[in-house]
């Protein structure tokens, strides 16, 4: 089996919309300032992440992985993502997080995002204050995904790697933390119902898709947010 985003015929942007999330609360402005952010992952509230597992789509021996949610320390905090490039063997043409496979000397998960947005994007370790991790994400390519939440002092000068990464860009944290962009989609696909989360951004006179398993593990933290 392959990915949806692999079919030749496949536009996430044209499945069925389900609902968008608009009866949630956005998490206020005061609870997104560096210092709450700390606080919060220092005691963490009783919650549940909404989602863990996608549904497998390829077969392949599972593999530990990790990406860096890097939060960007601006006047009004944004979140760094990417696009992948169209040549890569998963996920390709995605929006993601700084992120990949862990290598046997990574200490930790936190030292495998930080190990990869550098290798990735070229971002410093030096300016990210790791606060910690979400729940792990099983992504239907068998990737254990465990996301590591840093705040990202700005001032710092990307070199994104061509043959993994199309392009960078930011989105307000603000956005992503209002379920009122939260989009859910759903599919029916060799006689299966698949759905995802959505969270279209409007960048300039681009737009930016996020959906999948990076959508899923931003709800995630809205969830963790929000609790």
């Amino acid at each position: 089996m392959s990915s949806l985003s692999s079919l030749p015929d496949f536009d996430p942007r044209a499945a069925p919309l389900v609902g968008v999330d608009d009866h949630l609360p956005a998490v206020p402005p005061a609870a997104q300032s560096p210092d709450a952010l700390r606080r919060r992952f220092a005691a963490p509230p009783p919650w549940n992440p909404e989602i863990v597992r996608e549904r497998k789509f390829v077969e392949r021996k599972p593999a530990h992985a990790a990406v860096l949610l890097p939060i960007v320390l601006r006047e009004r905090p944004t979140v760094l993502l990417t696009e992948r490039t169209d040549h890569l063997s998963t996920h390709k043409g995605q929006v993601a997080f700084p992120g990949g496979r862990s290598d046997p000397e990574d200490r930790d998960a936190a030292a495998t995002a930080l190990r990869e947005a550098h290798e990735e994007v070229g971002l410093e370790s030096s300016r990210v204050e790791v606060l910690g991790s979400l729940p792990i994400y099983v992504t239907g390519s068998s990737f254990i995904v465990t996301p590591v939440v840093g705040l990202v002092q700005p001032g710092f000068a990307l070199q994104p790697n061509p043959h993994e990464v199309a392009d960078v860009f930011e989105v307000p944290l603000a956005f992503l933390l209002d379920p009122a962009h939260h989009e859910r989609h759903a599919f029916e696909w060799q006689g299966l119902r698949r759905e995802w989360f959505a969270m279209p951004y409007q960048d300039g006179d681009r737009q930016r898709y996020i959906w999948g398993a990076t959508a899923a593990m931003l709800r995630n933290f809205y969830r963790f947010m929000a609790a």
